[in-house]
């Protein structure tokens, strides 16, 4: 049977009695006597000390800084809401970047609505709500409690009940056997609706509201494309730094090593400087080609299509590439679906066994569409490399989305999505 996602779900459930729920109800409520009166406490405090420091600017200092206080009250209700709301009350702060420094941080804070909303809601906490909570789940606590040790209770000493007056254990038994079932029923829905009402003024309060949620979005998706920028910096860094640095080095040592090759005689000593020469060359062609792995050329000057195309043909098994965009994509875009079809591309050409291989790539909408498929054995197992998880961080980075459709036998089908812009 399906959890329900809400307190008002278990409410309507046929499994509220026997679920966890009234307990959650009592729990939660209980719990917000001392988170209540401890919240009251300190805002009565930190308001007597701030008016009677007001002359000096400690005192003003103190009164702005209340906001502050509302953040650290909505953290520990949106942590105590757990009881009652299964998915959490989402926090309705902006995301600030961790560069900024805390005094910046807590002059955002104390100006946001979400810190005000918190602290008028941790004025109702201490003034109204803990002492409801008190009356109710008090009293149905302690209405229960005596209930259930009613035999014992009665066998000690003469209980009054109400209209009953209960003289033995047996007669305790009796009115624990005839009373004790209906309140359960009743009291367990009534904490419920009750408690379930708290959690749904918690939640208003204290929840992000529709713009704080746009707001929030906005500024991940901004925190995704820093990530993305500084990802290509430090590609392009690395890319300059072994072209323009160690390649030329190793090119500088090839054409000496070449002419040492024509000055020297035969023997041991010319033999060592041919093999030293070969060497060299194949330690210049192995980070030629590992500079174009960083980012190829062709991909910066003549894009997708192209790239595609190249490393299709340097793969041994048959390619079959149809890729049609209309026009250039945004670079972090472009190397994204390249290194999704390359990476693709090498692990069919180490572990698929495939005779041969296609590679589609369009837009749909808004959207870049690239799929790469074999006729490989499959079993392909994301979790068994890092290649493959390293692209879905990529492409996460982009808001993009990457698919692995691998069953025992083949084929295997790997789909890349992603927003054909940055700036949504």
């Amino acid at each position: 049977m399906k959890r329900p996602d809400s307190a008002w779900a278990a409410l309507a459930s046929r499994r509220f009695l026997v679920s966890s729920w009234p307990w959650r109800s009592y729990a939660y409520l209980l719990s917000s006597v001392p988170v209540g009166v401890l919240t009251i406490a300190v805002l009565l405090v930190g308001g007597v000390v701030s008016v009677a420091l007001s002359p000096l600017i400690v005192g003003v200092l103190l009164l702005t800084a209340f906001p502050l206080v509302g953040v650290l009250i909505g953290i520990v209700e949106r942590w105590r809401a757990q009881l009652m709301v299964p998915g959490g009350i989402r926090s309705p702060h902006a995301v600030m970047p961790a560069t900024i420094s805390r005094r910046e941080r807590s002059r955002f804070r104390r100006r946001e609505q979400a810190s005000l909303r918190a602290l008028g809601y941790g004025v109702l906490l201490g003034v109204l709500i803990w002492p409801l909570s008190t009356v109710v789940a008090g009293m149905c606590a302690a209405i229960l409690g005596i209930t259930l040790a009613a035999p014992v209770i009665a066998g000690l000493d003469e209980m009054a009940m109400g209209p009953w007056i209960l003289n033995d254990p047996w007669e305790g038994a009796v009115f624990l056997v005839l009373f004790g079932p209906p309140f359960y029923v009743v009291s367990s829905y009534l904490l419920g609706c009750f408690a379930a009402a708290e959690a749904e003024l918690a939640k208003a309060l204290l929840g992000p509201r529709e713009e704080e949620l746009r707001r929030n979005v906005a500024a991940l998706r901004r925190s995704r494309l820093d990530l993305v920028d500084a990802f290509e910096t430090e590609r392009a860094r690395i890319e300059r730094h072994l072209h323009d640095g160690v390649q030329q080095r190793l090119v500088g040592l090839t054409m000496t090593l070449g002419l040492a090759e024509l000055d020297l005689p035969d023997g041991e000593g010319r033999r060592l400087v041919v093999k030293a020469h070969s060497e060299a060359e194949a330690a210049l062609a192995d980070l030629r080609e590992a500079v174009r792995g960083i980012h190829p050329r062709v991909l910066v000057d003549h894009g997708l299509e192209a790239a595609v195309r190249g490393v299709a043909d340097r793969s041994p098994l048959p390619v079959a590439v149809q890729v049609s965009l209309p026009g250039r994509l945004p670079a972090p875009i472009e190397a994204a679906a390249y290194f999704v079809v390359s990476e693709a591309l090498g692990n069919v050409a180490k572990h698929a066994q495939a005779t041969r291989c296609e590679v589609d790539g369009w837009t749909d909408g808004d959207r870049l569409v690239v799929t790469v498929m074999d006729d490989g054995v499959g079993g392909a197992d994301p979790a068994a490399g890092t290649g493959i998880t390293g692209l879905v961080t990529r492409l996460d980075a982009l808001g993009g989305t990457l698919d692995l459709s691998s069953p025992t036998g083949g084929p295997t089908r790997l789909r890349m999505e992603c927003p054909c812009r940055l700036d949504d």
